[in-house]
């Protein structure tokens, strides 16, 4: 299917739910947890996509994992 075709069949289908507050709510839940979820991927692709980047997260994951992090509160990050 191309991308015009599942525009179209989209559309199709918000028609037929249209009149359905309870329905359109839900559908608008959902597009905005999907939406999110592709944002957070799109920020994690372009994290990683610098090597050197890339390392120093997984430097910082590989230190959770070995229990040498360090828990900050939130407050203390803005002074």
């Amino acid at each position: 299917m191309t991308p015009v075709e599942m525009n179209a069949e989209l559309f199709r289908e918000l028609s037929i739910i249209a009149e359905d507050e309870g329905l359109m709510r839900k559908l608008l839940k959902y597009a905005k947890k999907l939406t999110a979820k592709k944002q957070a991927m799109d920020e994690t692709e372009y994290l990683m996509s610098s090597p050197a980047m890339a390392d120093i997260i997984r430097q910082g994951q590989e230190d959770i994992k070995n229990g040498n992090g360090q828990v900050v509160e939130l407050d203390e990050l803005w002074k």
